[in-house]
């Protein structure tokens, strides 16, 4: 009653603000006893859900991982559950008990959440591997799991471990320059997830080099000029960079290697974190 209470309630709140009503919430899942009926609204929080929530607790998930091109759980994990949009009428029709979502919350959603009294936990966009570790357990937490928060966070340190280079003694290996290159030039910087995972599985983020931002565009030439000893190409099987088949880079196949990194992996954190690092590992080892 309660909840049939709150929900007539946020669909007036809603209707005042000018937006559609709310629709009528979906039939509810047998309950979980002791946990809380979720629905996540980024699809970073999906991914870290998939492994550490009880699937019965999961109510909605964001659209964006049905989305084969930018999803980053299988799909399908990901059609097992409703998918939103992240809008205030399709979360609260849910009924949620607590909502998980990124950083950027669109205000009508918040308006909504707070006048049901549901919670909404945010997170940020990891800066990081630690801090990826610190907001999987922050989302465990928040769905009533710490243990199985805990081992997903055991799994990424270990996979970042064994990805590192091993170095015998001190002054080993010199890390490899490398760079990450996402459609039209755009680079993940110093102060990024991508940075930091490059620097512990043996690569010097060539970022700096060029002066860049911590997100920033590097137009061809200046890369040509100065090329790293290892490219990633961001994209996907069916879009690959153009600029990756200008013909001044053919002269350049005996200094500088191209790799592919799958676009899924720059998208998020979490368990994410456990290819992205095989990958790097990999790559590094056929040089």
């Amino acid at each position: 009653m309660i909840r049939a209470a709150c929900l007539m309630l946020a669909a007036v709140a809603v209707t005042a603000c000018g937006a559609d009503p709310v629709p009528r919430p979906a039939a509810r899942t047998a309950p979980v006893r002791g946990l809380p009926r979720i629905v996540s609204i980024n699809p970073c929080v999906d991914a870290v859900l998939m492994h550490v929530a009880d699937p019965r607790q999961i109510a909605g998930i964001s659209h964006y991982s049905q989305d084969p091109r930018a999803t980053s759980v299988p799909l399908a994990w990901a059609k097992r559950f409703r998918a939103t949009s992240g809008t205030a009428e399709e979360v609260v029709a849910l009924a949620p008990d607590l909502v998980l979502a990124g950083g950027h919350v669109a205000p009508s959603t918040l308006i909504a959440l707070d006048r049901m009294g549901i919670p909404i936990v945010q997170i940020g966009i990891p800066e990081t591997v630690a801090e990826s570790v610190e907001q999987v357990r922050q989302i465990a937490d928040a769905v009533r799991r710490p243990a199985a928060g805990a081992a997903l966070a055991r799994r990424i340190e270990d996979a970042v471990a064994r990805a590192a280079p091993a170095r015998a003694a001190p002054g080993g290996a010199a890390p490899v320059p490398a760079l990450i290159w996402q459609g039209g030039g755009l680079v993940p910087g110093t102060g990024t997830l991508a940075d930091d995972l490059l620097n512990r599985t043996g690569y010097r983020n060539m970022s700096a080099d060029y002066g860049l931002k911590q997100w920033d565009v590097l137009p061809l030439e200046p890369m040509v000029a100065r090329p790293p000893r290892v490219l990633f190409s961001v994209g996907t099987a069916e879009r690959q960079d153009r600029m990756l088949g200008h013909p001044v880079l053919a002269g350049l196949n005996r200094r500088i290697a191209i790799r592919d990194y799958p676009e899924r992996l720059l998208h998020c954190g979490g368990p994410t974190i456990i290819d992205a690092a095989g990958q790097l590992a990999r790559a590094r080892q056929s040089l």
